[in-house]
């Protein structure tokens, strides 16, 4: 079961970073192997705003859309993530963001595993090359947003 830590300096404000990870609609236009993402409803419940978003992947000749609920806590400026249906057994993933000085410190956590064994034997191979492109895609986007040269937001 592929999981992945990572905590992060990002010389930007952790509302700046919340606002970017919660633009799940914004995702096909940065992040690596996403060809659509669509929100299907946003609800309030309390002090958190729920969402139930479809993300398609495409990777090689795989592509599989999911279901997914995130739930964004706008004071806490966390983001957690929740599978409701697709080619997972399970999957999760937290996002979290706090201001320091020269800008916020951002966590991410991401734990899953496919039905499909061939397909989960794959992700297995490049996982962790995977998710590095992932944080740095959410990097670039941050750069081309906010403006930061890239060379100062490494960790």
């Amino acid at each position: 079961m592929p999981t992945h830590s990572e905590n992060r300096f990002m010389p930007y404000t952790a509302q700046q970073m919340y606002d970017l990870v919660a633009d799940v609609n914004s995702y096909p236009k940065f992040l690596p192997w996403c060809a659509a993402a669509r929100v299907r409803q946003t609800t309030q419940e309390g002090e958190a705003t729920v969402m139930d978003a479809d993300l398609v992947i495409s990777f090689k000749v795989f592509r599989e859309r999911f279901g997914s609920r995130v739930t964004l806590w706008p004071e806490k400026r966390q983001i957690d993530t929740e599978y409701l249906d697709g080619p997972f057994k399970y999957m999760k993933s937290n996002w979290s963001f706090k201001d320091v000085e020269g800008g916020c410190e951002v966590a991410f956590f991401v734990d899953f595993e496919f039905k499909n064994a061939m397909l989960q034997r794959i992700i297995g191979l490049v996982f962790n090359e995977a998710m590095q492109r992932i944080v740095r895609a959410f990097l670039d986007r941050a750069n081309t947003l906010y403006g930061a040269d890239k060379s100062s937001a490494k960790a």
